[in-house]
């Protein structure tokens, strides 16, 4: 993975939502913190390319975000409220529908589903309805859609908000174990403890860019 910010920034009219940010992500894991409205989304949303620099300019593996009219197919992107991108009512339905249209048979798209699912032991949920899940079983359904498309880098937005200690147990086991790179947004500060590189936003502007400890230190202060 590489992500490079060039002088990217986004301005709405007169407000400026982003201010030029220029910095290489590389890492496997990259925590994202900040009040809110302090340009963590608008941020993540660069990266994925649902928003496109006013200025500047970002690169992902190699592509140019400007250059897609839509978000970038090798970037995943898990919503803070999971059941919100769940289109279909039955699970597998859902985890399919992203496959649609790639020329697969109806049983290669059976067989990755089930794969899909498999990688977090939930091949239980197949047949079961969206709106009966609990908050875990929503993020295991959200994230399966998501990456039986194969996505080099997945972005996660608030993946704890609102759940119970056993289910943000669940996901945090589910974040650590992922072999994609995962850029992780959260006011959840022991979700991202152990990150290497953390970003702290303020007032969008990047206020720090430092190992965990230190950039929550700062987040600390900020809040105080």
């Amino acid at each position: 993975m590489e992500i490079r910010f060039e002088g990217a920034a986004v301005t709405y009219g007169a407000r400026e939502a982003l201010s030029p940010l220029t910095l290489t992500l590389t890492e496997n894991r990259i925590g994202v913190i900040g009040l809110n409205g302090s340009g963590k989304t608008t941020f993540a949303r660069l990266i994925n390319g649902l928003t496109k620099p006013t200025a500047g300019r970002v690169i992902v593996n190699g592509r140019d975000t400007a250059d897609f009219h839509s978000a970038l197919p090798d970037v995943g992107f898990i919503f803070q409220q999971p059941q919100n991108q769940i289109i279909l009512p039955i699970v597998r339905d859902d985890i399919a529908f992203g496959l649609k249209g790639r020329g697969l048979s109806k049983a290669e798209i059976e067989a990755k589903v089930e794969a899909a699912l498999g990688r977090f032991g939930a091949a239980h949920l197949a047949a079961r309805r969206a709106h009966e899940l609990s908050g875990g079983e929503l993020q295991i359904a959200a994230l399966s859609a998501v990456l039986v498309t194969g996505p080099d880098i997945l972005i996660l937005d608030e993946p704890t908000n609102q759940l119970d200690l056993k289910n943000r147990a669940l996901v945090q086991k589910i974040i650590e174990d992922l072999p994609e790179n995962a850029i992780v947004i959260s006011h959840d500060l022991e979700l991202v403890a152990d990150f290497g590189r953390v970003l702290l936003f303020h007032g969008g502007r990047l206020a720090a860019d430092a190992p965990a400890a230190e950039a929550i230190a700062r987040y600390r202060e900020i809040i105080a």
